[in-house]
């Protein structure tokens, strides 16, 4: 096991690296860090991987970001300070964003995605029921409610919007919130804009076999990205995991687990 932080541009990426074989890269959710992978170290380590997973510039133990960024090129910084030079990417909601935007700009980088509960730049929020709760969330952050900021993020992208959150494992949401919680601790000052490569209109230019993974329970606007995903890009595949919802990775690993490791079985016998 290694870990430590690698310089990016105006900035540090605190990672975390464990087994050997083919590179597989782990980027987590906006508002939660590596932690939320804990559940797929193990066995995709078992299974063969050289298993790297950090945490993204204004998360978890990386730099708060001082100055505007790309994810995308942090990732890129990320890879080649760890000699990586090709690797399989596992990205959730803003991880799979970024693995995207990844790999639109490094095609030759990326063998194999998966990307989980997507989100993609350039997306636009429509579902009424997590509009309400970010507009509520905006407010507890006009009054300084930390709590409050919490517990609508806690609602929109774990309960997400066909649950309350007494039907939803409450170590589970606990375990996000202590991360969402840490994320506003440490980077709360942060300053500058994300950068992004707006692909939700470059999707057709994804070349590299990629699986999308989405929960039955999650918002409409993740299904329907992740239709366009399919429809789009040369070479996907889809499902949808049943009674979960954005956090699926974290919510049911046994399922996300297999899945993953059989897309990437069958499509490295494929290439």
């Amino acid at each position: 096991m290694t870990s430590g932080r690698v310089p990016v541009r105006d900035g540090e990426l605190f990672f975390d690296e464990r087994g050997a074989g083919h590179p597989l890269v782990l980027l987590h959710s906006g508002s939660l860090d590596h932690r939320m992978w804990d559940g797929q170290v193990g066995p995709f380590v078992r299974a063969g991987y050289r298993v790297i997973r950090y945490d993204a510039r204004g998360h978890g133990q990386s730099s708060t970001p001082k100055s505007d960024f790309a994810a995308y090129e942090d990732l890129r910084e990320l890879l080649a300070r760890l000699d990586v030079n090709r690797a399989s990417l596992v990205g959730l909601s803003y991880g799979a964003r970024t693995a995207i935007d990844f790999a639109l700009a490094y095609p030759s980088t990326v063998e194999m995605m998966v990307l989980a509960s997507p989100g993609v730049s350039g997306m636009q929020f429509t579902d009424p029921a997590i509009l309400a709760l970010m507009q509520q969330q905006a407010e507890a952050a006009q009054v300084r409610d930390v709590d409050g900021y919490v517990e609508y993020f806690l609602r929109a992208w774990v309960d997400g919007p066909q649950r309350t959150p007494d039907a939803v494992d409450a170590e589970l949401r606990e375990r996000c919130r202590r991360m969402a919680r840490d994320v506003i601790d440490a980077h709360a000052a942060g300053t500058g804009a994300l950068r992004e490569l707006g692909a939700l209109e470059r999707l057709s230019e994804l070349t590299t076999p990629l699986l999308v993974l989405v929960g039955d329970l999650d918002s409409s606007d993740i299904h329907t990205v992740a239709g366009r995903i399919e429809a789009e890009a040369q070479f996907a595949a889809s499902a949808v995991v049943p009674g979960t919802g954005h956090t699926l990775a974290m919510e049911q690993p046994a399922a996300f687990n297999a899945a993953v490791l059989t897309f990437l079985e069958r499509a490295r016998l494929a290439r």
